[in-house]
C-alpha cells in the first residue's frame, strides 16, 4: 500500500495484476464521456441522444422497464451522477483505500469478483424492493439508478470482515479500525433507505451483505466469485491471441514420472490452501497484526498467484 494513487494510474492497462486501477479508470472514462456528451447535448440541443446513452447505464426500478435493458444490472455500477463530481470522487477513493487491502491480502482476481458480485447483489435487492414492497412501489416513478456504491460497499465490508482490526488514520480522528468505518457506512445507508436516495441506499446494503457473505464463504473454502473470473476469461479469449500448444507423445516412463509430479504438486497446493485458510481465520479473529512474519509472507506470496 505504499504506491501513490497517481502511480497506479500509470500504464494501467499494460501492468499485470492491476485490476484495482483498471476498474477506477473505467469509471473515470465513462464519467468523462457522459459529461462531454451531456454538455454538448445541451449546447447543440441533442439532449435526446444523451438521454438514450445514459439510459444504457441506468438501471430502472420496475421489472417492466428493466427487461427492456437487462444489461443495466451491471453497467449501472460503472456510471455516476453528473450532478456532482463528489459522487464518483468519494466512491473511487473509498474503493481504492479498501480495495488495496483486498488486492494485497487476497490477490488481484478477488477485487474483480467482489466488485461484480457487489454490483449484482445491490441491483437484485434494489429491483426486489421496488417491485414487491408496497412502500417503495409507490415511489418507483423515477428513471433509474447509477453508481458504483453497491460494489464499493461490497469491497469495504469484505475488507472489514477479513481484517476487522486493521486501522486507517482518519483526519481529526486518528487511527480507526475499519470494522467501525464499515459499520458507520452501513448505518447511514440504513437510515437513508427511506430518504431521497432510497434506491441507492438499498443497493448499498445489498452490496454490503454480499461483501460479508463472500469473505465468509472464502474462509470456508468456497470461492463464489470463480464464475466471474471464468466468464471474464472466456470473453477475453476472443480478443487475446492464444499461443499454439505443441502436443507430443512421451514414453510410459515419462508419463509415470509426470503423474507422480502432478500428484505431488496437487497435494502441495491443497496443503498451501489449508495454510492460507488458517491464516485468514486468524486475521478474522485477531486481526492482521496478530500474524507472525512467516504467516504474513505466506499470505503475501499467495496473493501473487
Amino acid at each position: 500500500m505504499n504506491s501513490s494513487f497517481l502511480e497506479d494510474f500509470k500504464n494501467a492497462w499494460g501492468k499485470p495484476n492491476n485490476a484495482l486501477a483498471q476498474i477506477i479508470l473505467i469509471n473515470v472514462i465513462i464519467f468523462g464521456a457522459l459529461a462531454v456528451l451531456y454538455v454538448f447535448g445541451k449546447i447543440l440541443g441533442l439532449e435526446a441522444i444523451f438521454g438514450f446513452v445514459h439510459d444504457q447505464f441506468s438501471i430502472p426500478p420496475l421489472f417492466s422497464d428493466f427487461i427492456l435493458r437487462p444489461w443495466t444490472i451491471i453497467t449501472y455500477a460503472f456510471a455516476h451522477s453528473l450532478d456532482s463530481i463528489f459522487h464518483i470522487l468519494f466512491n473511487m477513493l473509498i474503493f481504492y483505500w479498501f480495495g488495496q487491502l483486498i488486492v494485497e491480502y487476497l490477490g488481484n482476481q478477488k477485487i474483480i469478483s467482489l466488485y461484480v458480485l457487489g454490483a449484482l447483489a445491490g441491483a437484485v435487492v434494489y429491483l426486489l424492493v421496488y417491485n414487491f414492497v408496497p412502500f417503495y412501489k409507490e415511489q418507483a416513478g423515477f428513471s433509474g439508478m447509477v453508481g458504483a456504491s453497491a460494489a464499493v460497499y461490497a469491497v469495504t465490508v469484505a475488507a472489514a470482515t477479513l481484517m476487522p482490526n486493521y486501522s486507517f488514520h482518519l483526519l481529526f480522528f486518528g487511527p480507526v479500525k475499519i470494522k467501525y468505518i464499515a459499520g458507520f457506512y452501513i448505518l447511514t445507508s440504513f437510515l437513508g433507505s427511506v430518504g431521497g436516495n432510497a434506491g441507492g441506499n438499498i443497493a448499498h446494503m445489498g452490496g454490503a451483505a454480499m461483501g460479508y457473505f463472500y469473505i465468509r464463504q472464502l474462509q470456508s473454502g468456497n470461492d463464489i466469485g470463480l464464475w466471474v473470473i471464468s466468464t471474464m476469461t472466456f470473453f477475453k479469449s476472443f480478443f487475446v491471441k492464444q499461443s499454439r500448444i505443441k502436443v507430443t507423445h512421451k514414453t510410459e516412463r515419462h508419463q509415470s514420472t509426470s503423474s507422480r509430479t502432478t500428484t505431488s504438486s496437487s497435494t502441495r497446493t491443497s496443503v498451501d490452501q489449508e495454510e492460507i485458510d488458517t491464516i485468514l481465520d486468524k486475521i478474522s479473529k485477531s486481526g492482521y497484526e496478530s500474524l507472525s512474519k512467516s504467516e504474513k509472507q505466506k499470505l503475501f506470496n499467495a496473493s501473487k498467484k
